[in-house]
């Protein structure tokens, strides 16, 4: 087949249904998951770090564009992706289980070098131990005396019911949450898939939290806005006229004020949505079902995180409403003015009229002095040409001529300025 021009970006897009694939895994695995909160600068930090890991173990390299890395260093397994917000950092390695339960058990950050991992960039936002058994030899009573608490343990079946999950959504004293799974059935590859959900329900359930305290501070700003709002309002429905123009500039500030929250907000909100969202969807993924007597992850969550969500989601059509009001109140005071504006231009054309008749007035005045003027200037002339005549046989007398003359030039002269007038006005 010819081959015809491909887009630039093709290939990326294209691959972009493959990017972070899941790991075949096979039990018993410990994984330990980091995600670290990092601006720019820290993401490309990131990056410089991963790489000096592997510099230390002689591996190759990262490309300066990689945004995804799974490298085997021997001790425990790399997995390093970077993200819009953060970056994630996961650690796993074979153990063994024997005696798990009964003591504190060994984690994937055992293997990882100390000094190295102190040294991540971003701030922790999430931490998670998880343990990946074969279901022969456990059961969850033994789970939970020295790996997780009783009193909040939460479990479901997974994967149809091929598999066993318990967590208790609590921070140890090592500052990580912790998960088991009981695979049972489940075939590699599937636990792959199953453990990067696992993952991504406890990564995307604190992303998606990061909205509360902004909704929480938003409270605050959006409360006194509303009372100025209401302030304002009560404020123009009694202003004078002379009041308005201070009522507007209120009213400006206080619309300024509210899209400047807006903005600043508005990102964060719309993030923790689509992180709540993508919260949905995993624990819909992992296709759990109720164990006797326990809480399924899905029904702790959306108990537990309802309030929040619903507190982000009010903060959202409150901002979006105060937004509404303001530019309403804003329309109805604009209005207002303009009608006085209206009105005072009115009586100012009125005033106008007014002057421009006694103008009109006064001109037809002056214009009757202009005709007595320009009448005897003519008249005049007319008078010294009389005077020359007579003297070379005009048989009529200056003064009589001049007199007979006023009438003549009078009438013509008025005649004269009217069609000038008429050509003006009419022009």
């Amino acid at each position: 087949m010819t081959q015809t021009p491909a887009h630039p970006q093709r290939i990326a897009l294209h691959n972009e249904i493959h990017a972070r694939p899941p790991e075949a895994m096979t039990a018993p695995l410990a994984i330990s998951h980091a995600v670290m909160l990092c601006d720019a600068a820290e993401r490309e930090a990131s990056r410089r770090h991963v790489a000096a890991l592997l510099r230390d173990h002689h591996l190759p390299q990262p490309d300066a564009e990689s945004s995804h890395i799974r490298m085997d260093l021997g001790a425990f397994r790399l997995r390093w992706e970077l993200h819009t917000e953060f970056v994630t950092w996961s650690f796993s390695r074979a153990f063994d289980p024997q005696g798990f339960g009964e003591r504190e058990p060994a984690t994937a950050m055992d293997s990882v070098p100390k000094e190295w991992l102190s040294g991540l960039p971003g701030q922790t936002l999430a931490a998670l131990h998880l343990w990946v058994l074969p279901t022969n030899g456990f059961e969850s009573n033994s789970l939970v005396k020295h790996v997780l608490n009783e009193d909040t343990l939460v479990g479901s079946t997974v994967a149809d019911g091929f598999g066993e999950v318990y967590t208790d959504f609590a921070l140890h004293a090592d500052g990580f949450s912790r998960m088991v799974l009981l695979t049972g059935s489940v075939t590699p590859r599937r636990l792959g898939r199953l453990v990067q959900q696992l993952i991504e329900i406890d990564t995307y359930r604190m992303a998606a939290l990061l909205g509360l305290p902004a909704a929480r501070e938003s409270g605050a700003v959006l409360g006194y806005a509303e009372r100025e709002l209401a302030e304002l309002a009560e404020a123009i429905r009694v202003a004078g006229r002379d009041q308005e123009p201070v009522l507007l500039d209120r009213l400006t500030r206080l619309a300024g004020q509210v899209e400047s929250h807006y903005a600043a907000t508005h990102s964060r909100f719309s993030a923790s949505a689509a992180y709540f969202e993508l919260v949905d969807r995993r624990i819909a993924d992992i296709g759990e079902s109720r164990l006797a007597g326990l809480q399924t992850i899905g029904e702790f969550i959306n108990r537990r995180l309802s309030p929040a969500r619903s507190t982000c989601e009010w903060s959202v059509r409150r901002q979006d409403a105060l937004s509404q009001r303001v530019s309403r109140i804003s329309t109805l005071l604009r209005t207002r003015v303009e009608i006085e504006q209206q009105q005072s231009s009115k009586d100012l054309l009125a005033t106008m009229n007014r002057r421009q008749g006694l103008q009109l007035k006064l001109q037809a005045t002056v214009e009757g002095l202009s005709v007595a003027a320009i009448t005897y200037y003519i008249v005049g002339l007319v008078s010294y040409l009389a005077k020359g005549a007579h003297a070379i046989g005009w048989p009529f007398s200056p003064e009589g001529t001049a007199a007979c003359a006023i009438p003549v030039v009078a009438l013509a002269v008025w005649a004269s300025l009217r069609r000038l007038h008429h050509r003006v006005f009419n022009a």
